[in-house]
């Protein structure tokens, strides 16, 4: 178990540490980095409670080995982009939580779907949404929020 000192931009910021090359990147991110906001839900790739964007792509965090991710730009639910911010708004504002475990995930895949489709349909939704799991069926609201924040992000563009 030999560890390896490495550096990764989460966030915009430089994290040097020193880890096993083939740690998960969750766990890069929540014990060694100390960024608790990316969930552990199945470790299996599945439920995207751990999604994060790498290169601006929706990644399920605890299937990647963090030595993938030298070089390249990791983004978490505690980054701050236009489009995190008018979800974050909208996700308030429609009180989309429930328990609130899978949210960190569902507003990262949300925020990617937004970095790519401007006004999205409940199709686009859907589907870019399909990767993550709420076990409190906060489904409709999730999908009200979205489209809450893009009339939000449309109304500040007037």
């Amino acid at each position: 178990m030999q560890l390896k000192r490495i550096t990764l931009s989460i966030n915009g910021k430089q994290q040097n540490i020193e880890v096993q090359a083939e740690m998960p990147l969750l766990w890069a991110i929540r014990d060694i980095v100390g960024l608790t906001g990316t969930k552990f839900g199945c470790g299996v790739s599945e439920c995207g409670a751990c999604s994060v964007l790498i290169d601006g792509r929706l990644t399920k965090s605890c299937g990647v080995p963090v030595s993938s991710c030298i070089k390249k730009e990791i983004f978490t639910i505690e980054g701050s982009s236009d489009n995190l911010e008018f979800l974050r708004q909208a996700w308030n504002d429609i009180n989309v939580p429930q328990c609130g475990y899978c949210q960190s995930g569902q507003l990262i895949a949300a925020t990617s779907l937004l970095n790519k489709v401007n006004n999205p349909t409940d199709k686009d939704i859907d589907e870019a949404m399909s990767g993550n799991i709420c076990r409190c069926g906060t489904y409709i609201r999730i999908k009200k929020a979205i489209h809450k924040a893009v009339a939000l992000k449309n109304k500040g563009n007037e």
